[in-house]
């Protein structure tokens, strides 16, 4: 029997577009569900300034789809050189809506990020004074610490005295992977939120690992135990204000992911809406998918809700995804949860 949900169409606050090929490629596999994203800026090089991120949003426009409606939210990254002034200037203009901290060396193209957190105290002070989000990936990258429990340790060493030394500070815990950051949340109402990937409600650390390694499953933050996979389901379903989308969907080439030292990311942007259907259908949580994917971010980043609408169907047959998008630097493989979905998106 079939059966169908009509929501606000869906926002992507986490999302990675590369550039060149392989940007016109992946960008209409966004596009096609979402009405806006907060956009990535670990290009190489990493867009610093306004005048980078002004120069990428007009690339990602470019390579629209004719008939596609999609609006980027720019970025950008955070360095210790970053001027507070060019900061304020690119949101005063309406072009960026958030900077991202990558700590230096946590993932992929953060070698420019953040290892000394003086160094951009001001940066910080400004973006409190002007209410602009700081997006984190939260992680510390000291060889001493299992990257299991990087998460944690970066939430106790990093984040919460970041937050203390910056009262006013607006800020976003990328991807969380555990239950100790999605405790953190919840023990904050004012001034943080946190995204939640598609695949971390699917994976957890056995599915890489357990039968052979399954490179397109590797990610960073990496998976964890089953433990903090459940902790997300029950967070992202509850309908909690402070919890929405970030897909972290981020292509790499096959040859890139399937190789001695295999890239981080998933590409989940083909199917997460149907991805999510299916996992909020198993928490009798479906009403809450609106919230979650719809008006959550929204609601954070002082943005309207969108007025159009995206119907996800339910059928009597297994949905089927493409395998792999193809690009001009190599086919990309599309995230397999491993189980049949019968749910779509149109």
């Amino acid at each position: 029997m079939t059966q169908s949900l009509t929501i606000a169409r869906p926002d992507d606050w986490h999302l990675h577009l590369r550039d060149g090929a392989m940007l016109a490629a992946v960008l209409p596999e966004t596009a096609r569900d979402f009405a806006r994203a907060i956009i990535m800026p670990n290009l190489v090089p990493p867009v610093t300034t306004g005048a980078m991120a002004t120069a990428y949003r007009d690339r990602i426009l470019a390579a629209l789809s004719e008939g596609m409606t999609f609006e980027p939210l720019m970025t950008l990254y955070l360095t210790e050189d970053t001027d507070p002034a060019d900061v304020a200037a690119a949101h005063a203009s309406g072009l960026v809506k958030a900077v991202k901290l990558y700590p230096a060396g946590a993932t992929t193209n953060s070698a420019s990020g953040v290892s000394n957190f003086d160094k951009v105290r001001a940066v910080l002070e400004t973006m409190a004074e002007i209410g602009l989000p700081l997006c984190v990936h939260g992680e510390v990258t000291d060889a001493a610490i299992d990257i299991f429990d990087r998460e944690a340790v970066f939430i106790d060493r990093v984040l919460d005295p970041v937050r203390r030394a910056t009262p006013g500070l607006r800020v976003v815990m990328e991807h969380i992977t555990t239950k100790n950051g999605v405790d953190y949340v919840k023990a904050h109402d004012k001034d943080l939120g946190a995204t939640i990937t598609t695949h971390h409600f699917i994976i957890n650390r056995n599915h890489i690992l357990v039968g052979g390694i399954k490179p397109h499953y590797y990610c960073l933050p990496v998976a964890k135990r089953e433990e903090h996979r459940l902790a997300l389901r029950a967070a992202a379903t509850s309908g909690d204000h402070r919890f929405f989308l970030g897909t972290d969907s981020a292509p790499h080439t096959d040859p890139n992911k399937e190789s001695a030292c295999g890239c981080a990311g998933c590409f989940t942007a083909t199917n997460t809406m149907p991805l999510l259907a299916h996992v909020f259908e198993g928490e009798g949580a479906l009403a809450n998918l609106e919230a979650f994917s719809s008006r959550n971010g929204p609601a954070f980043y002082g943005l309207p809700v969108n007025d159009a609408t995206l119907t996800l169907t339910k059928g009597d047959a297994p949905t089927q995804f493409p395998a792999k998008i193809d690009t001009d630097d190599g086919p990309v493989t599309v995230f397999d949860p491993g189980f049949p979905v019968y749910w779509s998106a149109r």
